[in-house]
């Protein structure tokens, strides 16, 4: 009898591994992009301000970052103080949470906002050197919403900026 219980054990060992039994690992974390904790993103002036929920997490460690591109509004002011509007010029922003630890049911609702751009020089944007330069207000379409596991990308997202 012993012998027949180790053979199943056996064949069935074999069979796990000739016809690809394999364990199962969960599946990478990824944003939720439909119904409730689907990502938003909304234009906060001169930075982009996006809210959501990342599901699947499964690492040690997990990180967003956003990225966004928009026209930038400039104001020029002259050495007397007189203010005068300046060229439109284009900017990108971005930001990150850092490396979080990842919670252990594998979800997380985040909220993430990108830097303010940095001030262009005076330099195209206003007649000379001697004038200086200030973005007012940056007009943004698109965020890219991008998740990293353990420094590995596992999934990104691009949403509308309202």
């Amino acid at each position: 009898m012993r012998r027949i219980a180790i053979a199943v054990t056996t064949l069935a060992v074999f069979a796990g591994l000739v016809f690809g039994a394999a364990p199962a690992f969960a599946q990478s974390g990824h944003f939720i992009e439909n119904g409730a904790g689907a990502p938003v993103c909304t234009d906060e002036g001169t930075t982009v301000e996006c809210t959501g929920k990342v599901a699947g997490l499964g690492g040690t460690t997990f990180e967003i970052r956003i990225s966004a591109a928009g026209i930038a509004s400039v104001e020029c002011t002259n050495p007397g103080g007189n203010v005068a509007p300046g060229q439109d010029t284009a900017v990108n922003v971005a930001g990150t949470t850092g490396p979080l630890p990842t919670p252990r049911n594998g979800q997380f609702v985040f909220t993430i906002a990108t830097d303010e751009p940095p001030q262009p020089p005076p330099t195209p944007t206003c007649p000379n050197d001697m004038w200086e330069a200030n973005i007012v207000d940056v007009a943004f379409t698109t965020a890219t919403l991008t998740l990293f596991e353990d420094g590995v990308q596992t999934d990104q997202v691009i949403v509308p900026v309202t």
